[in-house]
């Protein structure tokens, strides 16, 4: 079987991931793992209040549980194109579940192959580039997680008109009047971006100065987190947002916008993260100054965790990356036979988010690393 090409950094990674996987498939096995959730879910009473307890919560945050519905593939080999926004652990993870779908059609006798790819930093000319040249590649489908909706959206709409089998997948889809075939990822971001707001309000006691760290202009993901932040602070008139910066994806800069901020507003009360990587920049420049501001945020990074364990980041919410990239796949075959939306999927797969606070750290450092205090 032909492998999907990837750059030696994210084969390591892979391999990385593949035994926390397996090791999580043991912990999951144990715990008695459940189906996947349709909403975001949280361990203290956030988007979805359901019967589950706090520590089925944490464990069904990602879902490992995958396999492959009775549906009948048309062909026995199929060559799919994936362009997403940057090279990030976040997307490995996504990768991991792209994996498992295709070694389970291989179990059944069907080849997936793939291609995989995205530039260092996030860039809607890069994609757009990426994108003409899958054009020449005869992919059966082309997937993409949308740099910048308002700039990739008609490029989408241009390659369906001509024939093109295109979806969205990941974390951001393409605008609503947009012809691509299907999204599969996250549904809600501002609805995560507005529950993780509102937890950090209620830990300030509805009163402070805040900043909000946003990440790729134009990222759909990131502006609508933000734009959840913006409105859920608006409630508040003792809520004063005094800094809005765009990090581009990047722990770095996040760190280096975070220190300007405190040192403009050394009295921060709390700062909003809208990607995987601001939360840990933003922790490593409180902890640096010594800061007692409160922080939210989004994913599952390592480091991430670890500063909520030790109680510098305040909650995560942590998104169900491994079945992004599973059902990815599943549709994109069903896509590639000629289906449309109905009865077989849905025009957007929602995947889940889970808020987890610091009592909930050590359990998803297990479950997704392996880490066991």
């Amino acid at each position: 079987m032909k492998m999907t090409t990837f750059s030696k950094r994210m084969i390591k990674a892979f391999s990385t991931l593949f035994l926390s996987f397996m090791i999580c498939i043991s912990v999951l096995f144990l715990s008695g793992c459940a189906g996947k959730s349709a909403s975001g879910t949280s361990t203290e009473g956030g988007q979805n209040a359901n019967t589950t307890t706090e520590d089925e919560a944490v464990r069904h945050a990602v879902d490992f549980n995958h396999a492959l519905d009775d549906y009948q593939p048309k062909k026995d080999h199929y060559s799919f194109y994936f362009t997403y926004k940057t090279v990030h652990p976040w997307w490995d993870a996504v990768a991991l579940g792209m994996e498992d779908a295709q070694r389970q059609f291989h179990d059944k006798g069907i080849t997936i192959t793939y291609e995989y790819m995205a530039p260092n930093g996030a860039s809607a000319v890069d994609q757009i580039q990426r994108l003409v040249r899958a054009e020449e590649g005869g992919f059966d489908v082309i997937g993409v997680d949308v740099a910048d909706e308002n700039v990739i959206s008609p490029i989408l709409d241009k390659m369906v008109n001509e024939g093109y089998k295109v979806m969205t997948f990941s974390s951001s889809d393409a605008s609503e009047e947009c012809k691509r075939i299907a999204y599969v990822g996250n549904t809600h971001n501002y609805e995560d971006g507005a529950d993780l707001t509102e937890a950090l309000c209620k830990k300030l006691d509805y009163k402070g100065k805040v900043a909000i760290l946003v990440g790729s202009v134009g990222a759909p993901c990131h502006e609508d987190r933000a734009r959840g932040a913006r409105d859920t602070f608006a409630k508040y008139k003792d809520i004063e947002v005094v800094a809005v910066e765009y990090d581009n994806d990047s722990v770095d800069k996040a760190h280096d916008l975070t220190m300007k901020i405190l040192e403009d507003y050394p009295e921060l009360d709390g700062i909003v993260c809208c990607n995987m990587s601001n939360p840990v920049g933003a922790a490593r420049a409180i902890t640096e100054k010594g800061s007692k501001t409160v922080i939210v945020g989004m994913d599952h990074d390592k480091e991430a965790l670890h500063y909520l364990r030790d109680g510098v980041i305040y909650c995560l919410g942590v998104q169900d990356c491994y079945s992004m990239g599973f059902d990815t796949i599943d549709i994109a075959v069903k896509i590639a036979d000629g289906n449309m939306p109905g009865e077989l999927f849905e025009e957007k797969t929602n995947e889940i988010t889970t808020v987890i606070y610091q009592k909930d750290a050590e359990a998803m450092l297990e479950i997704l690393y392996g880490e066991v205090s």
